[in-house]
């Protein structure tokens, strides 16, 4: 029965594939494309990247996102961290998971629902403290943290249960302050899922749109903004070249985080090991 299923699961897998990939590589393909035509490939040519390099608007655009991606997978990070931290050391169960609950509503609500939600309240904080521009870099900065917050959370927290509870207790036996013991004994070993945590941030930052185009001001604009502008317009190869360099960074981004994902466990097991040999 089973090896009658196989070729069937396989061509399962393959439409998959197709379909979920397919639209992907038509557009790096076209992105290449010597004419400005986006139904026939013409020719193999570079100048629709070359005509992105020279778009002040896109590059500007581009600066931005990457500003507000470190700066908040930066935020988000330490203060995720810190949250993680905090709810593994609550000894209440039911207090532990009502703010697990709460942490995660950020990344279970809708995306269109977070962001109209937080305009209104920016706007609100902004009419009260007199600002004139009431929405701008920081604000898309808060609302950026705030969804990126329950992944960091989420990241970090598995590692902070592997962690042996005695090991901070041992080095403050020898020693350490409760500070020096968390840098030097808690924070190597959850180093890892922080790294996770962090490139999550990033990426999901990076390629936000929805949240961002409601918390946006007239003076910052982002990537994916500037894409959805182009898109009222005839759309061009330029905009696939655009869109291809994207999804080669998030790819290599999510490479790196399995990498380090992999490098992490591998090295627990050897310690694992170790500590069991002896």
């Amino acid at each position: 029965m089973n090896r009658k299923m196989a070729p069937i699961s396989k061509l399962y897998v393959f439409l998959i594939m197709l379909f979920l990939y397919a639209p992907i590589v038509v557009m790096i393909f076209f992105s290449f494309n010597a004419s400005s035509s986006t139904g026939v490939f013409t020719g193999f040519s570079l100048r629709w990247y070359e005509s992105l390099l020279h778009d002040s608007a896109t590059i500007n655009a581009l600066k931005n996102t990457l500003i507000l991606a470190v700066a908040s997978s930066g935020v988000a990070t330490v203060m995720g961290t810190a949250a993680a931290v905090g709810i593994n050391n609550y000894k209440n169960k039911y207090i532990k998971s009502t703010v697990m609950s709460v942490t995660n509503l950020p990344m279970m609500n809708p995306e269109i629902v977070t962001g109209i939600s937080m305009m209104l309240l920016f706007v609100v904080c902004g009419n009260i403290i007199g600002r004139k521009e009431t929405l701008g870099f920081e604000t898309m900065l808060i609302a950026h943290v705030t969804f990126c917050l329950p992944y960091v959370i989420l990241s970090v927290l598995p590692k902070l249960r592997q962690l042996d509870r005695h090991l901070p207790e041992a080095a403050m036996d020898l020693g350490c302050t409760p500070v020096k013991a968390f840098f030097k004994v808690v924070l190597p070993s959850i180093s890892t899922g922080i790294v996770s945590g962090a490139m999550m941030s990033f990426t999901l930052s990076l390629d936000d749109f929805v949240i961002s185009y409601f918390t946006q001001g007239p003076s910052f604009e982002t990537l994916p903004i500037r894409i959805f502008s182009m898109t009222k317009k005839r759309v061009t190869p330029d905009m696939y070249a655009l869109s291809t360099l994207i999804f080669v960074a998030i790819l290599l981004l999510l490479v790196l985080l399995n990498v380090t994902q992999a490098r992490g466990e591998k090295k627990l097991s050897n310690k694992l090991d170790k500590g069991a040999k002896k």
